[in-house]
């Protein structure tokens, strides 16, 4: 063990930090000489996932499998949205979000892993410079400085994010794809998430009584082509209130006119927006899901929610929903292949996905008392 000026210094610790005293120094007033946990770190870990939120959602069952394999391991995870990850529980050790000073703090160190699971060029450019005798995912080509699989394993899933026809194709999920990525068989690992019940939040105005179904009425404005019309929410509400369900309406600011809209047509619950830990544990008060391809969806699997995805743009089986929830389409087949508008014009294949198409799954995945 290391010493300064005669105190010796575990900076091998995982609890170790350097620029402040660590938390068992701070809550129980450890010192390294008789540190009754101190934990030597093995293995250090670099993760980079980016974004979206939800993409950074469903790459937390890779925590699982790593911790698994490196019990002794110190993971750092690079991000631009720090808060969706889960806080304590001993997952993640470091959490950084991208920015210049954490780009330049990570290629000063080393690690024994490095894995990047995203295209964009400034976190292959990373991944190209960061020290580790193993990387896994996506590289920067020094050459045209395109992204490029920076191992054999990370090929298939590179290879179906350039080519459409290799995209529709695919029969994988996405959890699975990014764990064969790493060397990994994926064996049904869940999400790692935080439903921040800890924070104390009261939802006084819920519906009681009756089983809660959460109903996600926006998609975000990438793929508008995702959207549902006011009538077919307001169809689906009614067909949920006569079978004794309870329809809370779910959304942000861009949901929110559309959801006061639905509230006052067929009195469906509506509480407002919320800060993003507070949507997530409102989530979690519900006990089904129903959405589209979008944050909450990620969210609803993550909280172990039976999900009702509502499906079009996207090939379905990049979605696990975990045994739990159905996936529904129109019944029209969709011919705009991750595509934000319609190439037929008009309102789009999602209207021909019924009402009573979506209420049938909600009633075979969440049972009335």
């Amino acid at each position: 063990m290391p010493d300064l000026h005669g105190i010796p210094v575990h900076a091998d610790c995982r609890h170790f930090r350097g620029d402040i005293p660590c938390r068992p120094n701070k809550e129980h007033g450890y010192q390294c000489a008789d540190c009754p946990v101190y934990v030597p770190v093995q293995q250090r870990i670099l993760l980079i996932k980016l974004g979206a939120i939800g993409d950074v959602i469903r790459t937390t069952p890779l925590l699982r499998r790593l911790r698994q394999q490196y019990p002794d391991c110190y993971i750092t995870w690079l991000t631009l949205t720090p808060a969706i990850l889960p806080q304590g529980g001993g997952w993640i050790d470091e959490v950084l979000k991208f920015d210049f000073a954490s780009a330049l703090h990570l290629l000063a160190r080393r690690f024994d892993l490095a894995i990047n699971l995203d295209k964009e060029k400034e976190a292959c450019a990373l991944l190209l410079q960061v020290q580790a005798p193993q990387k896994f995912g996506y590289t920067l080509r020094e050459t045209d400085g395109v992204a490029w699989p920076v191992n054999e394993l990370a090929q298939h899933k590179y290879l179906t994010g350039v080519f459409d026809q290799l995209s529709q194709q695919n029969q994988k999920p996405y959890v699975q794809e990014i764990f064969e990525l790493c060397g990994y068989e994926f064996r049904g690992e869940e999400y790692v998430f935080d439903t921040h019940d800890d924070k104390g939040y009261d939802w006084p105005r819920l519906p009681q009584g009756r089983p809660r179904i959460g109903l996600n009425t926006g998609c975000g404005d990438r793929w508008t082509t995702r959207l549902w019309s006011d009538e077919k929410w307001v169809e689906l509400i009614e067909k949920l209130q006569t079978a004794g369900y309870a329809p809370v309406l779910l959304g942000g600011e861009a949901e929110h006119e559309r959801n006061q809209r639905l509230h006052a047509a067929t009195g469906a619950a509506y509480l407002g927006t919320f800060p993003l830990p507070q949507f997530i544990n409102l989530l979690h008060q519900m006990d089904g899901i129903v959405t589209q391809v979008t944050m909450a969806m990620h969210i609803s699997i993550a909280l172990r929610k039976p999900t009702i995805l509502m499906n079009n743009i996207f090939n379905p089986h990049e979605f696990d929903l975990y045994g739990r929830g159905q996936l529904v389409q129109p019944d029209k087949q969709c011919i705009c292949f991750y595509r934000g508008t319609c190439q037929l014009g008009g309102p789009g294949c999602m209207e021909d996905l019924p009402a009573g198409k979506v209420f049938e799954a909600v009633k075979a995945s969440v049972l009335v008392g």
